[in-house]
């Protein structure tokens, strides 16, 4: 038996899954990603500080020359005999096919076709851009919507700026954006200056299509997204730190770079300068069923990025001492939140603190056929409420757009 059907074998259809950290170079780690704080900079002050956390990846990490093998995609860890082993969820993915995803996202995709993960930077991020499929198809690259949702339990503190600048205010015109672009290598382009910042609230999120320039504030994400990695940084200077120019031309086609009505064009300009920003992409969590109904089985469950046809979230809450059976129409991957217990026959728990390459009971896939059958959680505190986020893939049956 391959290690692969050994996995699905003996999770009974939920696979047990090894953490993903990923460094980045141009950020600094905000430290609420429960990596021990003398792993942070495990990988050298030349890769960067450890500030994501990637969840249920088949998406490799692009991090220039420097990437380490298999950066950003997610281990499955199977028990072979006494040994513990791990292969990749990429792996176990392209060997069962719709055993694992289900038949509709194998036949349409040929691969998982979304990943999450947390983002964790003491500071802000620069005003940047994600480029549509069309766009990103130049460079050999899929394009990315992306999704926020703030876990309470990770932003106990709010880093150094949390606001986060979204599009362009109405009025501006593309040619004062194309001007901010000339002035990158000038050194502050004052882009942010055409832009409204909101504050961000715990608990809440906000959707972020392709095309759209957006400038993330400090507080820890949850991020669903579809599986690229592709963007450009349309901001020379944040927090007093150049932006090299080099990330600014990094979604452009060799052929391009130079040509800054290039760079005007990856943005929905539409989208940018919408005046309802705040209404149109903003979200607060909605209850799936009435929250009576849910409350009577023992748990309670909200839609928490659900603007999207490219991937869709849930928080899911078991309340103390209770056991569930909880159902969905499609395959997910899960990351504990809070508490402790079983689901299905797995140990369910929440590391206080995380070693780099220790493994953890926090991260789980369940494949579309154990999500269809129901997956029975139960949560064995008395006290603690199990709390676990969700993240699907597109088209998500469940969720009426």
């Amino acid at each position: 038996m391959s290690l692969a059907k050994k996995a699905l074998e003996q999770g009974q259809g939920i696979l047990r899954l090894a953490p993903t950290w990923v460094p980045r170079s141009f950020c600094v780690p905000g430290r609420r990603i429960k990596l021990h704080p003398d792993d942070y900079y495990v990988l050298g002050g030349n890769r960067g500080g450890i500030d994501e956390r990637w969840l249920s990846s088949t998406t490799p990490a692009k991090n220039g020359p420097l990437t380490g093998k298999n950066e950003g995609l997610s281990p499955v860890v199977v028990k072979d005999g006494a040994k513990e082993e791990q292969m990749l969820l990429k792996d176990v993915i392209d060997e069962l096919k719709g055993e694992i995803i289900g038949e509709r996202l194998w036949n349409k995709h040929k691969s998982w076709p979304m990943y999450s993960k947390f983002f964790d930077n003491m500071g802000p991020l620069p005003h940047h851009v994600h480029h549509n499929d069309e766009k990103a198809a130049l460079i050999g690259q899929l394009g990315k919507p992306e999704a926020y949702y703030f876990p309470p339990q990770l932003n106990n503190h709010g880093g150094d700026f949390p606001y986060t600048f979204f599009g362009i205010s109405p009025g501006t015109t593309k040619a004062e954006i194309r001007q901010c672009l000339v002035n990158f290598t000038k050194g502050d382009n004052k882009i942010t200056n055409y832009s409204s910042a909101f504050r961000l609230e715990p608990g809440t999120g906000w959707d972020v299509p392709p095309g759209m320039l957006h400038a993330p504030g400090s507080f820890c994400t949850y991020e669903p997204q579809k599986a690229s990695d592709v963007f450009a940084m349309y901001q020379s200077l944040v927090n007093e730190a150049i932006v090299a120019e080099e990330l600014l031309w990094n979604g452009t086609p060799k052929d391009k770079i130079g040509d800054f009505d290039e760079l005007i064009e990856v943005l929905d300009w539409e989208l940018n300068v919408d005046p309802n920003i705040l209404q149109t992409r903003f979200m607060s969590p909605k209850p799936v069923k009435p929250f009576a109904e849910m409350k009577a089985q023992g748990y309670s469950e909200n839609w928490v990025c659900y603007k999207s046809d490219a991937f869709s979230a849930k928080e899911l809450t078991i309340f103390p001492g209770a056991t569930v059976t909880v159902k969905d129409s499609a395959a997910y991957g899960i990351i504990m939140m809070q508490g402790h217990g079983t689901m299905g026959g797995w140990n369910i728990e929440t590391p206080a603190l995380v070693r780099y390459g220790q493994l953890t009971n926090d991260e789980f896939f369940i494949t579309e056929k154990a999500a269809l059958d129901g997956v029975k959680i139960t949560n064995l505190s008395t006290t603690d409420p199990i709390v676990m986020l969700k993240h699907f893939g597109p088209e998500n049956p469940d969720l009426k757009l």
